[in-house]
């Protein structure tokens, strides 16, 4: 039998019906629906598939320990080998590689220069060989600890340097004591090697989640979403708005490409590691994103601003005061909004802007139309005459505003048409 809901409401509360909360049993199997159907794109997809590559590459390299004849080859080494997969995978493919090849790089190098370091103390007396193993820790530890600090040797090779400074020292140190220390090193780097051949194995051929990919996209959607920002400003800002109204356009678009550089260098340096896949080969111009993206953040900036601008006339420019300048206002802006759509299907489709310079003699145009409806309004003749400065200097703020994003927009035109020379894109 199913179980009725009654609920008593006061004589202040909507006359709607409410609707029984539902469980968390049931809260959680949507969700799972949710993750196995792949919405957005994949996004809740990639996730579940991630947890499983990591789950089918563990039980692999479980079977170092579980098989005999496996566990007879490498005996308890097999625990370096675990310990490689669950350090090394990462979410992304580029992301496994570089942190393998940098886990590699540094244990090879600290491991050889650790196994140098203790042959040549056990050459020596007990305290020369203490002096001896001293300056050795001391020299390497100082010299790639300094280099860890050095912004393009963290940028990219990181955590190879502390494996290197904790391979060096366990080798180093560990070895003046150890008789078979170069056969134990030896071993440890195999059972490593084991963990990386699995890693970067189930990285790349099963569903690999490429970070160029993600950058790819990210990149189109700043796009769209800044072309839709200009939009809702312009749609704003020439609507009647009453006076206890608020404005209905939200600057969330405009924050999430200003708050993206960390993530975009992240996903650009994961990117450069990753090898030739679909339409990205190697030494793809990934630093040309970078610079793209810059862009788009600076002209998110200037958006922001604008948006900043509506609150402001809607207590001091009356509609009516806008209406001079409607019609130039809505032909930059749809201009603009065109030209960023065109842009972002360029990069998506990674074909070369030819168009530029039409761009920029259309841009420049409209901006002396728009300079010059400006200069002929009703309210720029109040100002000359003193009167009404706060709303003419409003929308003389406004029209500037939109003629600096005109200004990036023709900017970074330019920035995708080096972009299609250095990638080599086909033309449209």
């Amino acid at each position: 039998m199913e179980s009725t809901v009654v609920h008593i409401r006061g004589d202040d509360e909507d006359h709607h019906p409410q609707k029984a909360k539902p469980s968390l049993f049931s809260a959680f199997c949507a969700k799972l629906s949710r993750i196995g159907s792949g919405e957005k794109d994949g996004y809740f997809s990639r996730p579940f598939i991630h947890s499983i590559k990591v789950g089918v590459a563990l039980v692999f390299v479980s079977l170092l320990y579980l098989v005999r004849p496996l566990y007879d080859q490498v005996g308890d080494n097999a625990m370096w080998a675990i310990m490689t997969v669950v350090v090394m995978f990462e979410f992304y493919a580029g992301a496994t590689l570089s942190k393998g090849l940098n886990r590699g790089m540094g244990t090879i190098m600290g491991g050889g220069l650790g196994c140098l370091a203790a042959f040549l103390a056990r050459q020596v007396g007990e305290i020369p060989r203490a002096v001896t193993i001293g300056i050795s820790v001391f020299f390497f530890g100082s010299l790639a600890t300094y280099a860890r600090m050095v912004p393009r040797v963290k940028q990219k090779f990181d955590y190879g340097a502390l494996i290197f400074i904790l391979t060096f020292n366990l080798i180093a140190v560990s070895g003046v004591r150890g008789e078979e220390i170069i056969k134990l090193t030896i071993d440890r780097l195999m059972t490593i090697a084991m963990g990386f051949t699995l890693c970067i194995f189930v990285s790349l051929m099963i569903f690999p989640i490429w970070a160029s990919d993600e950058l790819h996209r990210a990149l189109v959607d700043k796009f769209d979403c800044l072309a839709r920002s200009i939009e809702e400003c312009l749609a704003e800002y020439f609507k009647p708005i009453d006076e206890n109204s608020e404005a209905s356009s939200k600057p969330s678009d405009c924050l999430s490409v200003l708050n993206s550089k960390a993530k975009d260098e992240l996903l650009a340096n994961f990117a450069r590691w990753e090898p030739w896949h679909g339409k990205f080969g190697f030494f793809y111009p990934w630093n040309k994103y970078l610079q793209i993206a810059k862009l788009l953040r600076e002209l998110a900036a200037s958006v922001f601003t604008l948006r900043g601008v509506l609150s402001a006339h809607s207590q001091w420019s009356p509609v009516s005061s806008r209406l001079a300048i409607k019609e130039a206002c809505e032909g930059l802006g749809t201009l603009l909004s065109f030209t960023l759509t065109e842009l972002g299907d360029s990069v998506f489709n990674m074909r070369k802007y030819q168009t530029q310079e039409s761009v920029g003699m259309k841009l420049h145009s409209t901006r002396q139309l728009l300079s010059l409806a400006l200069s002929n309004s009703p309210v720029a003749l109040k100002v000359e005459n003193g009167n009404d400065a706060i709303g003419g200097g409003l929308l003389v703020t406004f029209v500037i505003s939109l003629m600096d994003i005109a200004d990036k927009v023709e900017a970074l035109a330019k920035e995708i048409e080096d972009l299609g020379n250095a990638a080599r894109f086909p033309s449209q």
